[in-house]
């Protein structure tokens, strides 16, 4: 079984800057796709970013420009690099795998707020 752990959120100014990072379980992590992804209050969980096993970036048209996804598969560790930082930011941030299943960690609290 695979087990993410996400670690880095916090209360963070708006403009400020936050970096995720999701440790992961097994002895296959670099052949998952991982994702970031965010869920507000009363809305749908949704994508932020994605980063596959070839270290191509998908991201949402909301967020472009200002994170970044990275990996490092020595580390089993994704990372979420969040810059300028918005309100509308504020959520659950979740970390996701998938190769054969789909895997979820618990997720960490990011709020952006003055």
């Amino acid at each position: 079984q695979v087990q993410l752990v996400e670690s880095g959120g916090g209360l963070v100014q708006p403009g400020g800057s936050l970096r995720l990072s999701c440790a992961a379980s097994g002895t296959t992590f670099s052949r998952y796709v991982m994702g970031w992804y965010r869920q507000a209050p009363g809305k749908q969980r949704e994508l932020v970013a994605r980063i596959d096993s070839a270290g191509t970036t998908v991201y949402a048209d909301s967020v472009k420009g200002r994170f970044t996804i990275s990996r490092d598969n020595a580390k089993n560790t994704v990372y979420l690099q969040m810059n300028s930082l918005k309100p509308e930011g504020t959520g659950v941030y979740f970390c996701n795998g998938v190769w054969v299943h789909d895997y979820w960690g618990q997720g960490t609290q990011v709020t952006v707020s003055s």
